[in-house]
This record gives C-alpha cells, sequence and structure tokens, in this order.
C-alpha cells in the first residue's frame, strides 16, 4: 500500500464530544477536515482504517476516532495523496483557520490537525494538495 498523507471531512452537527485525554470539546457544526499521516504500516489503508471505526466496536484509539463514532458526526470524503516525505504538518499549516486547538496533534508542535469549515473544503483541499505539488485521490462516501 502507498504510503502518504491525507485529509477527511466530516459533516457535522455540532456537540460537545468527549475526546480521550483532551476531554470534552465542543464541535462545531459544519464541516471537519482532519489532516492525517499514512507513512506507517499500511500506507493510506489507514483512511480504510478510519472509514471502519465508527462501526467496528473497539474502543476509540486515535482522537479522529472518536468524532467518527459520535451520531453528530459523519465522514462524506477523503483527499489523499502518495508521498514519503514527513508533509502531514505542512498540510496542516496549509489548510490552517479556524481549529480544535490540540486535536490530532499530541505527537508534534501544530496547533490542531482538525479545522473547520463552513462551505464544502474538498475543491479547497484539492487546490492546496496541487500547491504541494502531490496529486490528490478525492473519495467521496
Amino acid at each position: 500500500m502507498d504510503k502518504g498523507i491525507y485529509t477527511l471531512i466530516l459533516k457535522s452537527e455540532g456537540a460537545d464530544i468527549r475526546i480521550g485525554a483532551l476531554g470534552t470539546l465542543a464541535i462545531p457544526g459544519g464541516y471537519l477536515i482532519y489532516v492525517g499521516s499514512a507513512l506507517g504500516p499500511g500506507g493510506l489503508g489507514r483512511i480504510s482504517r478510519h472509514e471502519k471505526a465508527a462501526h467496528d466496536g473497539r474502543r476509540p484509539h486515535w482522537h479522529i476516532d472518536y468524532l467518527l463514532r459520535h451520531p453528530s458526526t459523519r465522514l462524506i470524503a477523503s483527499v489523499a495523496a502518495p508521498t514519503s516525505e514527513r508533509l502531514e504538518c505542512t498540510l496542516a499549516d496549509a489548510v490552517a483557520g479556524t481549529s480544535i486547538p490540540g486535536f490530532g496533534a499530541s505527537d508534534c508542535r501544530c496547533r490542531s490537525h482538525l479545522f473547520t469549515r463552513v462551505d464544502d473544503p474538498i475543491p479547497e483541499l484539492a487546490a492546496i494538495f496541487s500547491s504541494l505539488g502531490l496529486l490528490a485521490t478525492i473519495r467521496r462516501y
């Protein structure tokens, strides 16, 4: 499986959601963009693991698992690209904007890896991936 970076796009109704050690966070309504890395074992297959996480009955492991399992959020798309470069934080910096502090960023110095948008962010994300020299694959669910 190719290694790379990805974003998951969720649609949120807005809710207070307990996110592991981060505690209960006020997750706004609208679109959520989660930035992730798939450089480890399984590569971009990690996206499929996230898709299944909402329904597999196991205890959440990653911050994003808590959102994927919550009834107020729904995975609607992913944008991903193969790369062997460590671009996760570069991608998070490029997405920027309003964020949920600390989310998904416990192993780096980023402010967050979860960002919010009012409008569908897929065209914006495709442009960001392109600006990083990456050929993105967009998948809608």
